[in-house]
Formats: C-alpha cells, sequence, structure tokens
C-alpha cells in the first residue's frame, strides 16, 4: 500500500523526541514548494535526549528511511512517511524508529 511522500520541510523525530532535519540532494522536484526527499538525502537528528547509558551517551544522531520502489526522483528512490526504519547514534547503534508526523499530503508512492 502506498503512502505520502515527504519533503525537506517536513516534521519529524527520532523515538526520544529529537527533530528531523532533512538535508536535501537533488532541488528540482518540488513538494508544497519544498524539495522533495530522495534516499540519498541526509537524514539528521539534531537536539536527542536520550543520554544513557551514563559513562558514554548515544542520543540519536541519524535517521534511515526504507526507500521508495516505484517512484524515483532524477533517478533516485523518492521517501515515504511510514518508510522510517531505524535512527542511529554516532556509532551506528540502533536506538529505534524515526516519525514523520507532518508532511504534504497530495503525492503518494510506493
Amino acid at each position: 500500500m502506498g503512502d505520502f511522500l515527504i519533503q525537506i520541510g517536513a516534521t519529524g523525530m527520532c523515538p526520544h523526541g529529537g527533530p528531523l532535519q532533512i538535508v536535501p540532494s537533488q532541488v528540482k522536484v518540488l513538494l508544497s514548494g519544498q524539495p522533495a526527499a530522495t534516499a540519498s538525502d541526509q537524514f539528521l537528528i539534531i537536539g536527542c535526549a536520550f543520554t544513557t547509558p551514563v559513562p558514554k551517551p548515544q542520543p540519536c544522531v541519524t535517521a534511515k528511511f526504507l526507500p521508495a520502489v516505484k517512484v524515483l526522483l532524477s533517478g533516485t528512490p523518492a521517501v515515504l512517511k511510514g518508510g522510517g526504519l531505524i535512527c542511529q547514534s554516532a556509532e551506528q547503534i540502533p536506538q529505534g524508529p524515526p516519525s514523520v508526523t507532518v508532511t504534504q499530503l497530495k503525492v503518494t508512492g510506493t
């Protein structure tokens, strides 16, 4: 089943409430006036509150998303709202799935 494509201005967060920021790799395809997110974008988490274990905190710093199967933007798979795979610490330790709470509601893909 399909889901909405996300754009750079979409609102998302890590499981601990750290906001998701998307650094675009393409700026040609727009959704609601903003670049559409692709699998080659950087998905950064800024300000994750997860500070345990105490001797060496491991807050979320990146998020990974599953790429769309049928939608390509300039040859790169798009990213879907429900495609949040995992957030990771700086040492690539899995922290849980990211969530996208607000995105455009016109364009869907699979």
